[in-house]
């Protein structure tokens, strides 16, 4: 799923360490990193903030549908 204009980081953070199974981030070269990984998300996110603090743009693969139901919700609601 595409995911874009994400705002809230800290909020997006929140949803992904409260998703039960795998979370990738796809990167541009079809590289797949874990983002509940800590390490993964501050070292692969850190290049994509904009100046005003917000993510453009992220190919996310959610494995469990209930995960993908909560990213969903969540930019329903942000």
């Amino acid at each position: 799923m595409k995911i874009k204009h994400i705002k809230n980081t800290e909020a997006f953070f929140k949803v992904i360490d409260s998703c039960t199974g795998t979370v990738e981030l796809v990167t541009n070269e079809g590289d797949r990193l874990n983002l509940r990984s800590k390490l993964s998300q501050f070292v692969s996110l850190s290049a994509l903030f904009s100046s005003d603090n917000s993510i453009p743009e992220l190919e996310l693969i959610a494995y469990e549908p209930e995960d993908a139901k909560k990213l969903l919700e969540f930019m329903i609601n942000q």
